[in-house]
């Protein structure tokens, strides 16, 4: 969010202001370059990614539980009555509804998997951003980009890539 509010300070600046940004300082950095020199960060990504993995195979275990109650459901749907056939299918509904919300609560917007990566990277990126306000503060830029997000500058030259002064920034 922050960056897409950077661009669009820097968009209405540059229209309302065309003069006046030339005179602006303006550089960029290289986030995920900083972020993977980031040891502790490194460690964060791993663990998610392990945690990930773990999660995604039990949900496949238990779509798997769901395919066999299917297929003995199937295979056995002639000799069952209305009855019986009716609460199977409950049955089979019930819990591909249990396995939806355990996907739900473990990777969904405000899942276990968002806070984990709440609790594991966003103080890293908190510190790496004041790093960057900090180093934009002192030396008096206006502007700093992030060069490798998707929205980002499409051109830079490399003389206002700030990348290595913030990762001894972030060492000291």
């Amino acid at each position: 969010m922050r960056f897409r509010n950077t661009i669009l300070l820097a968009l209405v600046a540059f229209l309302g202001f065309g003069a006046q940004l030339s005179a602006q300082k303006i550089a960029s950095v290289d986030m995920e370059r900083i972020l993977s020199s980031i040891t502790e960060y490194q460690e964060a990504q791993e663990q998610l990614d392990q945690l990930t993995a773990k999660w995604q195979q039990e949900i496949n275990q238990e779509y798997d539980v769901i395919k066999g109650m299917y297929n003995k459901y199937q295979a056995e749907q002639v000799l069952l009555s209305e009855q019986q056939k009716t609460q199977r299918e409950e049955e089979i509904i019930a819990k591909e509804k249990a396995v939806r919300e355990m996907q739900r609560q473990r990777f969904g917007p405000e899942g276990s998997l968002f806070q984990r990566r709440q609790e594991l990277v966003k103080p890293i990126q908190d510190a790496v951003y004041e790093a960057i306000e900090q180093y934009a503060s002192t030396r008096g830029y206006d502007f700093i980009f992030d060069r490798a997000g998707s929205a980002g500058i499409i051109f830079s030259s490399d003389t206002y890539d700030k990348t290595d002064d913030i990762l001894r920034a972030l060492r000291n």
